[in-house]
């Protein structure tokens, strides 16, 4: 998998880009076909303390699946944004295992 990572405005640890490598790369046991992703790390600008905003774009071979979340850390968003695609790649296989059965 391709992943690619930017953090807006701040330069983003090793630490932490590491822990992103290995959240993401656990997504290809959900998905057959080759993928490439895309994390944007930011800090929103908030009286709150959440302001710590990750959003993954995950491009398959029919489209793309998105996420964002915003939590206290990086590494808390990830995680939420990694649960939130895996949800979205199971609507996405079954939708192309239904689209597959209407074929036959």
């Amino acid at each position: 998998m391709e992943i690619n990572i930017q953090s807006l405005h701040f330069d983003a640890s090793q630490q932490l880009i590491d822990f992103i490598n290995k959240k993401l790369t656990k997504l290809e046991q959900y998905i057959d076909e080759p993928i490439s992703a895309k994390v944007t790390l930011r800090v929103v600008r908030s009286d709150d303390r959440t302001n710590k905003e990750a959003s993954v774009k995950m491009l398959v071979p029919e489209g793309e699946l998105f996420a964002s979340k915003q939590t206290d850390t990086f590494e808390e968003s990830i995680v939420d944004a990694v649960d939130a695609l895996i949800k979205q790649i199971d609507r996405y296989k079954e939708k192309k295992n239904t689209e597959l059965t209407k074929k036959n």
